[in-house]
C-alpha cells in the first residue's frame, strides 16, 4: 500500500462509559501507523480524538488535526501532532478533512460524528466522491444504526448498492484491507417519477 493513503476518523470528543473505546481507537491509531496510513482527524486531545491521535503519534505515524477557533479550549486542541489547522468554521474544517483523506472512518461518538460519517456517505452516493466509508463498530456500539440502515434498505428509502457500500467490520486490520480493495458501485440514474428498486 502507497505511504500516502490516509484516513479521515470521525469520533467522539467523550470517552464514553467503557475503557473498551479508548483502548480500541488507541489500537486504531497505532494500526494506521504501523500500516503506513496517515490520519486526519478532528484536532482535539480528548476522548476518542486523543487517544487515536495518540495512538498513530506513539506508533511513528502522521497525524494532521483540524480544529476550528470556536473548539480549540472545549476539545482541547492537540498540539503535540504533526500539524494542526486551525480554521474558523465547522464548514472548513470538513472541507479540509474531506479534502486530505482517501477513505472515511467512524469510531464510537454522539450525533458530531454520525453527522459527519452520513454526510460523506451521502455524498459518495451521490458520486460527489468514490472514497470508502465505514464503521468501526466496536463492541456492537454500532448495532442500532446497522439496523437503521437495513431498514431504510427495506423500506426502499434507499438502495441495496448504497447501504452494502458502507463498509462495517469489528475489526480494523479487516475493515482497512477493505477500504484499500474497495470499489464504488455504479452510480443510479432516476427518471422523473421512477421508483428506487430494491433489487441490487
Amino acid at each position: 500500500m502507497s505511504h500516502d493513503f490516509t484516513i479521515a476518523v470521525f469520533c467522539g470528543s467523550s470517552p464514553g462509559n467503557d475503557p473498551v473505546y479508548r483502548d480500541e481507537a488507541y489500537r486504531v491509531g497505532t494500526r494506521l501507523a504501523e500500516r503506513g496510513i496517515g490520519l486526519v482527524y478532528g484536532g482535539g486531545h480528548v476522548g476518542l480524538m486523543g487517544a487515536v491521535a495518540d495512538g498513530v503519534m506513539e506508533a511513528g505515524g502522521s497525524v494532521t488535526g483540524v480544529i476550528p477557533h470556536s473548539l480549540q479550549s472545549r476539545e482541547e486542541a492537540h498540539y503535540e501532532i504533526t500539524e494542526l489547522i486551525v480554521v474558523d468554521t465547522m464548514h472548513e474544517r470538513k472541507a479540509i478533512m474531506a479534502d486530505r483523506s482517501d477513505a472515511f472512518l467512524a469510531l464510537p461518538g454522539g450525533p458530531g460524528t454520525l453527522e459527519e460519517i452520513t454526510e460523506q456517505w451521502t455524498w459518495a452516493q451521490l458520486g460527489i466522491h468514490q472514497k470508502p466509508c465505514g464503521l468501526l463498530n466496536v463492541a456492537g456500539y454500532y448495532d442500532p444504526l446497522v439496523a437503521l440502515v437495513a431498514n431504510m434498505r427495506d423500506h426502499r428509502f434507499t438502495h441495496p448498492r448504497f447501504t452494502d457500500m458502507l463498509v462495517i467490520e469489528s475489526d480494523v486490520d479487516v475493515l482497512i484491507d477493505r477500504f484499500v480493495g474497495y470499489e464504488p458501485p455504479e452510480q443510479i440514474h432516476l427518471s422523473p417519477g421512477q421508483e428506487l428498486s430494491v433489487e441490487p
